[in-house]
Parts: structure tokens; C-alpha cells; sequence
């Protein structure tokens, strides 16, 4: 091995280390997410890897990676779709499966059991049909193989920079255009080709052209990152929170500190007197009404009379003609 091949590799190596962090605050529940995910959805990453961070620069977000969720290798209809995967997957045939380029590894299809204690995210295309969702997952899938792009994440990451500090033979990949299928991609990128096969908008160009005519135009793949699928109004983002409060109400599942010092404090406190309307002064008439202890019908109607005038008093007259 190359010294050059020794030091890529370990740098690599260290780019994905992730520190020991003892926050695990972000969790999400997994076991909902894994039954209610769908073939063609995207699910986006919060990393803790040293890389994942200067992502998070770069973009300007908290999600670093993305990942297509493709199924499980018994839904893939098509057989020499099928086939190809098998080729890179040789595990349970019901496993829940994703595809997602990865640096140091490429493009490579994952369980998604293995990121069980991952903050993940998913934007589904909302509206989306079932024979392009199965088109989206067969496209994703001619990408195993495929080495990640690490020029493209250098190209990304120069835009933070000022540009008259990069030297000029510095040019970019992004906007160079080669012709054929690419050879390296990374991974918001490769899902972004997968949705423009059947047309389907993540943050289109709009331009309005003569007579009030809208156009759509692609964005170039290799300029989508993670957050666009969480900002784009074309995929409804869900959430599988690790408390969820749809079961139970809200305040039986966060998870409460029982406090000693805290335990003496008044509950229910006695609720403060009502104020009297600024101005209002009963009748005294009305108020012996009301309170008089009548016999009969005499009494029934006295005590009527002194109801209807003590509400009326109080501003009540629709309430007052409403006795009978």
C-alpha cells in the first residue's frame, strides 16, 4: 500500500469517528418510523461524525446525510432489478433496506435497523404515484457501486469562502458538464437524480415567461443537499418524536424528575374573587326578590320577577327575557 492510500484511508478513518457524546436527547422512535416509512421516501440524518459537523457548516443545517429507503428485497418487482441488489445485499430477504452513498465506502445498501439509535427524518413525496416510486427505487438501486464524490463535498464546502482568496485553478465540478452517467456521487445528490427520472420537484427553477406562463426547470443535481428535501413544499416532512404523544396525553409520557423540595408546593390554589363589573350596583328590590322564600304561586312568580331584574342589573337582558 501507497503512503498516499495509508494517509487517505486514515483520514477517512477519523472523518467518520463519532466523539462520545452523552446527549441523547434527539432519539427518535424507531419502532414507528420502520412501520410507517414507505419505498421512495428519503430519510434525512442528524450525524455526530467529525465529517457530519463540517457538513453542518457547510449547509447550514443540523441534517448531514440522506438515504433512499427502497423496501425490502422481496417488494422489488422488477427481477433483474432484483437480481442487482442481491449482488450487493445477501442478508434476510425481509429486511427493511436503504441505499445512501457514504464516505470511504461509496454507494452501498444499508439495513435500516442499523440506525436504530439515529435522529432520522422523513420526507416523503407527497404526491407521488406508486409505478414512480417504484421507478425512483429501481434508479437508486443502478447506483450501488458507485464511488462517493469527495471533489464534489470540496466544491460545496469552498462556497463558505471568500472567492478572491481561492487561487483560480481552483475551478469547480459542480457546473462542469460530462458527458454519460457519473462514476462518483454523493448521497443527497443521487437521490436527487433518482426523483428527476420521473420529474418529481424538490426546489425547482421557477421562471415566469411571456403571458403569464410558469416554468419549471431541474436544479443541478449536485447542488441538492439534505435540508432540500426538509425545505422543499413538494415533501411532507414527519416526525417520529422518541415520546410520542398521540397514544397518551402529553403530560403522562415526558419523563418528570420527582423533586423533594418541589412536593410542597400548592396545587390547586383557591381561585382569587371575581371582580364586579365596573359600575354595577344590584337593585335591592331585585336582590330581596331573589332571595325571598315565597309560598305558591305568588312565591314562584315573585322569585321569577326578582331573577329577571337582577339579570338585567348585571347586563344580562337576553338571558333575563329568556325566563319564564
Amino acid at each position: 500500500m501507497k503512503i498516499t492510500d495509508w494517509l487517505w484511508n486514515k483520514g477517512i478513518e477519523w472523518l467518520n469517528t463519532v466523539p462520545r457524546a452523552d446527549d441523547f436527547s434527539a432519539l427518535c422512535n424507531f419502532e414507528f418510523l420502520e412501520r410507517e416509512i414507505r419505498p421512495a421516501d428519503v430519510i434525512l440524518f442528524a450525524g455526530q461524525s467529525r465529517v457530519s459537523k463540517v457538513i453542518q457548516t457547510v449547509v447550514l443545517s443540523p441534517w448531514t446525510h440522506a438515504a433512499l429507503y427502497i423496501g425490502r428485497l422481496n417488494d422489488i418487482r422488477d427481477p433483474k432489478v432484483r437480481s442487482r441488489l442481491a449482488a450487493y445485499y445477501d442478508g434476510d430477504l425481509s429486511e427493511p433496506l436503504v441505499i445512501e452513498s457514504l464516505l470511504g465506502k461509496g454507494t452501498i445498501v444499508t439495513p435500516l435497523r442499523q440506525y436504530r439509535k439515529e435522529h432520522l427524518r422523513i420526507c416523503r413525496p407527497a404526491t407521488l404515484t406508486w409505478p414512480d416510486a417504484d421507478k425512483v427505487v429501481n434508479f437508486g438501486i443502478e447506483h450501488l457501486g458507485m464511488g462517493y464524490d469527495v471533489r464534489q463535498l470540496l466544491d460545496l464546502a469552498r462556497f463558505i469562502f471568500p472567492y478572491a482568496i481561492l487561487p483560480r485553478c481552483w475551478r469547480s465540478s459542480l457546473f462542469q458538464h460530462n458527458a454519460g452517467q457519473p462514476t462518483h456521487i454523493v448521497c443527497s445528490s443521487m437521490i436527487a437524480r433518482c426523483f428527476q427520472q420521473v420529474h418529481y420537484p424538490i426546489l425547482p427553477i421557477v421562471h415566469n415567461a411571456q403571458q403569464d406562463e410558469v416554468r419549471f426547470y431541474e436544479r443541478n443535481f449536485r447542488l441538492i443537499t439534505p435540508s432540500d428535501f426538509d425545505y422543499s413544499p413538494y415533501f411532507s416532512v414527519i416526525k417520529y418524536p422518541a415520546w410520542n404523544t398521540g397514544r397518551e396525553p402529553a403530560y403522562r409520557t415526558l419523563p418528570w424528575h420527582q423533586d423533594k423540595e418541589a412536593s410542597h408546593e400548592l396545587v390547586n390554589p383557591i381561585p382569587a374573587a371575581i371582580p364586579e363589573p365596573p359600575g354595577y350596583a344590584p337593585d335591592e328590590t331585585a336582590v330581596t326578590a331573589h332571595l325571598a322564600d315565597g309560598t305558591g304561586r305568588t312565591g314562584q312568580r315573585q322569585r321569577l320577577v326578582g331573577f329577571r331584574a337582577f339579570f338585567r342589573q348585571a347586563g344580562l337582558e337576553t338571558f333575563a327575557r329568556s325566563l319564564h
